[in-house]
């Protein structure tokens, strides 16, 4: 299912043992543009630091009653790494914490995959492979998806609009749309822009380059609240900017795993 990070946001996170909290934000890598981490707000529960579950523990998004289920118990997640609430999120920290809960780590290998040598998250402990050793690790950043809201887009020739929303897939996490608000461009229109269509991210200038001519994202589909992410429509967009799906390469990508 697809849905978008503002959705999301809010939405109560039922622990093995009971509520939580609700989902505050995101962390994603700016490689993969996958999300690593959901930033939970605890309320009055571990309120000196920062909460993060692992996609690994997210099993069910429950749009209609507004809440996400998670694998874990209260004393998983109060016993796990601590991270303080205005520390980045560093690769020792990392380590540690998927040390702890004894999943494999998704940057082990220079692999063109989401998580590792697999297209989605992988649960089962008897499939998941171990790195080559000496295999070098690809160098991840996690960027905050509240912090990226806002940056602005840059075409070829000349800026677009803005990030305005992120629009997730619930069974790999990864990042697949970016929502882009173009109405200091052209009046009140919404488009959507893959991760795969994005040249470079300049974090300094808050601003992400897109290889795209600005006429063809002003002609491409409209993206609105009541927009249905149908393959069709996901097609047709791909269609229009010429370029093959994401589910084709990672159709391929699994068959080649398996």
């Amino acid at each position: 299912m697809l849905i978008k990070a503002k959705t999301l946001k809010g939405f109560k996170l039922h622990s093995l043992d009971g509520e939580i909290g609700k989902v505050k934000e995101f962390y994603f890598d700016d490689h993969h543009w996958t999300i690593r981490y959901l930033v939970a707000d605890t309320g009055n529960w571990l309120t000196d630091r920062q909460v993060l579950i692992s996609p690994y523990a997210l099993v069910a998004v429950n749009k209609e009653e507004q809440n996400i289920a998670i694998n874990l118990t209260k004393k998983q997640i109060e016993d796990s790494p601590s991270l303080d609430s205005d520390k980045p999120v560093s690769q020792q920290f990392e380590e540690e914490y998927y040390g702890h809960y004894g999943w494999p780590m998704y940057w082990g290998s220079p692999s063109p995959y989401l998580w590792g040598p697999y297209t989605c998250i992988v649960r089962d402990p008897q499939m998941w492979r171990e790195t080559t050793p000496g295999e070098k690790e690809w160098d991840h950043h996690l960027r905050s998806t509240h912090e990226v809201s806002g940056y602005n887009i840059q075409a070829l020739d000349g800026e677009i609009g803005h990030v305005d929303d992120f629009i997730i897939d619930d069974e790999s996490w990864a990042i697949r749309y970016l929502i882009i608000d173009t109405r200091n461009w052209w009046p009140g229109k919404k488009v959507l822009v893959s991760p795969q269509w994005i040249e470079r991210v300049s974090w300094n200038e808050s601003k992400v380059f897109v290889n795209l001519l600005r006429e063809t994202v002003k002609l491409s589909p409209e993206y609105t609240e009541e927009s249905l992410l149908t393959r069709d429509y996901e097609t047709e967009l791909h269609r229009h900017y010429n370029r093959q799906g994401y589910w084709i390469d990672e159709s391929a990508a699994k068959e080649h795993s398996n």
